[in-house]
């Protein structure tokens, strides 16, 4: 290898400083123009979520274009998950016995709920839709898809017609969808978990700052998020923006807000211990802390990337949306937070009962003992990660079983009560073939002898007949919810292949491989855009190329831990059953995986540029790596810890949604920035840096040229 080469200081944050002074000097104008901002963004935050989409396309797929064509002919089902509608008679009748009272009742139902579609013993003829020695009987239940967040009310409404027109029955609904929410879809809401996740993040702050400045970062937070729901409106009237993107907004919005807010902050206060008046304190802290937000925006703006190439339109809307996050957040930062603490700061940093002259001695003596034991601490972080790691090897990608779901509550009830009576846990996924009439007597025979299905059937009324077409349900033996109970569906789709009269399969499964073909068969080109674009950015900014490879690799291999943690705690059910009263999910959810590494890449690489960017700049300044690994954690320690703790409180939350697929996100994410902040960062990397020594400073001149830069030799 060459010898290795030093490189001068960075010239690249003078655009920093000149805007700085700009702040500085019409700092009021500034505060007025975030004003201005501010009170369009509350409006604009009331109008947002009624603009946003609920489209969960995946063009081009085949279980997804079936489903399109059932939508048309239906206007339901077509790859939703149906509701379970269960009747039962009073005790001592049979429902055969009462079906024309049955057939009375479930032709009003039409009259209250016209744009249902009921697949049931009435409409089929097949007696396994009776159970309970012909007490009970079950209909699927197929609703109009939704368009807002508003809860379901189709399958509810049929309920209580049929409630009204069968006095004396029971009648109730169970299915995925109702097993998830435990029969409710109440939730704190958006605006709620973002107050809870403020009120921690405040705690945090004012324990870090011990002063009045502890409100600055949550103030310009709650600046970011409203402007970047301003951004968000006028994005709605571009182009279509999935309605996950307003908790984003909220929620990473506060955490990055905050986190970007208190190491400029920080900085500030530290020149300012130094003896720097009040104006040199914030361009040094804009010169050098903004360098550090400018870098950690960018790194989380690329992660997104992972989701605007993908081509699933609710991805890529969220990947755009998501973006606005960290940029806006850099904007407000360096120009909001400046001209704050250019005229206000002094005098709301009270009492200062804290002072940053010198590095925590705390982290310091951390890392003095790190940099000491460095093969120690490279091999027990290692241990840790490893251990992590290892569940991921057993991860499996799919849909919450129902097993996890609430154990308590009406749908669970009306679940196992089907069960009991030997109805197939299957019932939950029917699996949908679109075929023409004429066709399915014979497809339904030959699909019940499929390996995996209990049964077939198909609606025969009328009304189910659309245009010489029916849609034919086979039910599975069991709930097909991963990637390794998906057998029953690809052996009815290659049954299916070559049949005259059919058009496609479509229902959960179907959509399920449909996902994992658009997303993660373009994650190989996904992961090595991200990884190359990460690893160019990082290397200008830390003028090395050890120390951005090292970045990237570490963000991965940090992930991976993530993914162990999330499969061990979630989908074995290590700990979900107690912290949550729910048991292993068997599965995570397909959208799942992608969505948290594309967030988690770059909110987790922001702790690695904060600690970076200041062992750089300390090495500058000594040329020893030691010294600079020392000082650089000594005073980028607690604030590292203490930005991840408020991220992780955003994601708690969050995590107190009733759905069980929200709590496994925010749990992820949560996880992921704890590991990353403790093992990774504060362990990890301080050690190899110091195991590397010089070589983490290597940086050809060939490479600089390439990335726009200067690189010199050591002296």
């Amino acid at each position: 290898m060459p010898t290795p080469r030093a490189v001068p200081v960075p010239s690249e944050s003078s655009y920093l400083g000149s805007l700085a002074r700009m702040v500085l000097h019409h700092r009021r104008l500034v505060m007025i123009f975030w004003l201005v901002i501010f009170i369009a963004g509350a409006g604009a935050a009331s109008r947002v979520s009624s603009r946003l989409t609920f489209d969960f396309s995946l063009p081009g797929q085949p279980g997804y274009e079936t489903g399109l064509q059932v939508l048309h002919l239906y206007g339901n089902g077509g790859g939703s998950i149906p509701s379970i509608l269960v009747v039962t008679a009073p005790s001592g009748q049979s429902v055969i016995a009462q079906t024309p009272k049955l057939v009375r009742a479930f032709s009003s139902v039409a009259k209250f709920a016209p744009g249902n579609r009921l697949v049931d013993y009435l409409s089929t003829g097949d007696r396994r839709f009776i159970t309970d020695g012909g007490r009970s009987t079950f209909a699927f239940v197929y609703t109009p898809p939704l368009k807002s967040l508003a809860p379901d009310r189709h399958a509810l409404e049929t309920v209580a017609a049929l409630q009204k027109a069968l006095p004396g029955y029971s009648v109730g609904v169970t299915g995925l969808e109702q097993l998830a929410s435990g029969g409710s879809s109440s939730g704190p809401g958006v605006l709620v978990e973002t107050m809870f996740g403020g009120l921690g993040a405040l705690g945090v702050l004012a324990f870090v700052f011990a002063s009045f400045l502890a409100l600055v970062p949550i103030l310009v937070a709650a600046v970011s998020i409203l402007a970047t729901f301003l951004v968000l409106l006028g994005l709605t009237y571009v182009t279509p923006v999935s309605f996950i993107v307003q908790f984003l907004v909220a929620l990473v919005g506060l955490g990055v807000g905050i986190d970007y807010s208190l190491l400029l902050v920080t900085r500030w206060r530290e020149e300012r211990a130094k003896g720097a008046d009040n104006e040199t304190a914030v361009r040094i802290a804009v010169e050098n802390a903004g360098h550090a937000v400018v870098l950690s925006g960018l790194t989380v703006a690329i992660g997104l990337l992972a989701l605007v190439i993908i081509p699933v339109p609710s991805l890529r809307s969220t990947g755009f949306g998501g973006m606005l996050i960290p940029l806006i957040s850099i904007l407000v930062v360096l120009t909001l937070l400046p001209a704050v603490l250019g005229g206000v700061g002094p005098r709301v940093d009270w009492p200062r009962i804290r002072h940053e002259r010198d590095a925590s001695r705390a982290w310091s003596r951390w890392a003095r003992g790190v940099t000491k034991n460095r093969w120690l601490a490279t091999g027990v972080a290692v241990v840790i990660l490893v251990l992590c790691i290892g569940p991921v090897f057993n991860l499996k990608v799919g849909q919450t079983s129902a097993a996890a779901f609430s154990k308590v509550g009406s749908a669970h009830a009306q679940y196992e009560q089907l069960v009991s009576h030997g109805v197939p846990s299957g019932i939950l996924t029917p699996i949908e073939v679109l075929a023409k009439a004429s066709a399915a007597p014979g497809l339904v025979r030959e699909l019940g002898h499929v390996r995996g299905i209990a049964f077939a059937t198909y609606a025969k009324d009328p009304n189910s007949v659309r245009r010489g077409y029916v849609d034919i349900l086979a039910v599975p033996k069991v709930e097909t919810v991963n990637n390794v109970t998906l057998a029953p569906v690809k052996a009815v789709q290659r049954v299916v292949a070559h049949q005259q009269g059919v058009v496609g399969v479509t229902g959960l499964g179907a959509i399920e491989q449909d996902y994992s073909h658009a997303v993660f068969g373009n994650f190989p080109f996904m992961f090595a855009l991200i990884a190359c674009l990460t690893f160019l950015l990082l290397s200008r900014a830390f003028r090395s190329i050890v120390l951005a490879a090292k970045a990237v690799v570490l963000n991965l291999i940090s992930l991976a831990a993530t993914f162990g943690l999330l499969t061990w705690f979630w989908q074995e059910g290590h700990g979900s059953s107690v912290v949550f009263n729910i048991a292993a999910t068997g599965a995570i959810t397909f959208w799942m995986p992608v969505m948290i590494f594309a967030f988690l890449f770059g909110l987790s690489m922001d702790y690695e540029v904060f600690i970076l960017s200041r062992i750089r700049e300390e090495f500058d300044r000594t040329k020893d790596t030691t010294s600079a690994v020392v000082e650089g954690l000594g005073r980028t320690g607690r604030l590292v810890t203490s930005a991840a703790l408020i991220l992780f409180l955003a994601f708690a939350s969050l995590a107190s949604a009733p759905d069980t697929d929200i709590k496994v996100l925010a749990t992820g994410l949560g996880a992921g920035i704890l590991l990353d902040a403790t093992v990774v960062r504060a362990l990890l990397v301080p050690a190899l840096v110091a195991l590397f020594g010089r070589w983490n400073w290597w940086y050809p001149r060939w490479f600089a040229r390439l990335t726009l830069s200067k690189a010199r030799d050591f002296n």
